[in-house]
C-alpha cells in the first residue's frame, strides 16, 4: 500500500487545435444528442423513446487525429534514430515499465534564458542547492517555467540540454528526463540560428540525439512542477500508452509525495 499520499497532475490535456503545439491534434467530439443518438440507433436499431434511462440520448465518443507527440508524452528511443548503443533502438511499448515508475528529482532551471543551453555544470549546481545525489533509475524534472506561457507563442521561448547535459544525466544511472516545455531541446529557431550561423549540424537536435549513443526516455510537455512541495522524497508515475511499435506515447503523468 503506498500509505497516505498527495497525488499531483504533471500533464496537459489533448487539446483540439491548440496554439502551444506546431502539429496540432484535432479532436471530434461526438455529443449525445446527435452523432452519439445517431449511432446508438445504428448499433442497436432502437428509438429515441427506447432509451428510457437515458432520456433518448446516446452516448459521447471523441474521434482524435494527432501524433503521438501531443500533449504530455513520453519518448522512446526509436524517437531519436533507430539505433540506440549499438542496438534497434527500443519503441514505446518495449520501454521497461519499471522506468516510468521511480523517484522523482526537480532541478530549478527557471533562471536560464530562452535559447540557453542548460549546462552539466547547471545540472550539478542545481543538485547541489538542493543536497541531493542522483540515484540510479531516479526521474529528473527540469522546471524551466515555460508551462506558465501555455497557449501563447511565448511558450516556445524555452532553455533546453544539450548533448553533454543529457549524457551526464544518463551516465548517473537515469533512464527518464522530464521538462515542462515543448521540448528538451532548445527551442527550434535556437537550433537553426547556430546552425546558420556555423554550418555545424551537431546544433540540431543534440539532446534528442544523445539517445543514439545511449539509451534513455524523455517525457515533454509536463505542467505544474511548481505544484511538487519538495525537490526530491517523491516519485513519479509516467506510464505511456502502449501503441505497438511508436516512437512515443501519452502519458499522465503524476507526482506521488508522501503525506
Amino acid at each position: 500500500m503506498l500509505g497516505r499520499v498527495r497525488l499531483i497532475d504533471l500533464s496537459v490535456p489533448l487539446e483540439h487545435e491548440s496554439p502551444s503545439e506546431p502539429m496540432p491534434a484535432r479532436i471530434h467530439y461526438v455529443r449525445h444528442r446527435d452523432e452519439g443518438l445517431a449511432q446508438m440507433r445504428q448499433f442497436f436499431g432502437v428509438t429515441p423513446e427506447d432509451l428510457v434511462e437515458s432520456g433518448g440520448q446516446g452516448w459521447a465518443i471523441e474521434r482524435i487525429e494527432a501524433i503521438t507527440h501531443t500533449g504530455t508524452h513520453v519518448d522512446a528511443p526509436y524517437h531519436y534514430g533507430a539505433m540506440s548503443e549499438g542496438r534497434p533502438a527500443r519503441t514505446i511499448d518495449q520501454v521497461p515499465l519499471e522506468w516510468c515508475y521511480a523517484p522523482g528529482v526537480v532541478l530549478d532551471m527557471r533562471h536560464k534564458l530562452p535559447g540557453e543551453f542548460i549546462t552539466v555544470e547547471d545540472l550539478q549546481a542545481a543538485l547541489a542547492q538542493i543536497r541531493y545525489t542522483l540515484q540510479p533509475f531516479d526521474i529528473v524534472l527540469i522546471q524551466t517555467g515555460a508551462d506558465a506561457r501555455m497557449g501563447t507563442l511565448e511558450y516556445f521561448a524555452q532553455p533546453g540540454l544539450g548533448r553533454e547535459g543529457v549524457l551526464w544525466l544518463v551516465e548517473q544511472g537515469v533512464r527518464v528526463i522530464g521538462i515542462d516545455a515543448y521540448t528538451l531541446d532548445r527551442p527550434f529557431q535556437s537550433m537553426v540560428d547556430d546552425f546558420q550561423r556555423t554550418g555545424d549540424g551537431r546544433y540540431i537536435w543534440p539532446a534528442h540525439f544523445a539517445g543514439i549513443a545511449r539509451e534513455y526516455c524523455q517525457i515533454e510537455k509536463l505542467a505544474g512542477l511548481d505544484q511538487i512541495p519538495v525537490p526530491h522524497g517523491f516519485h513519479v508515475s509516467c506510464l505511456p500508452v502502449k501503441i505497438k511499435g511508436a516512437s512515443a506515447g501519452w502519458c499522465r503523468a503524476v507526482a506521488i509525495v508522501p503525506q
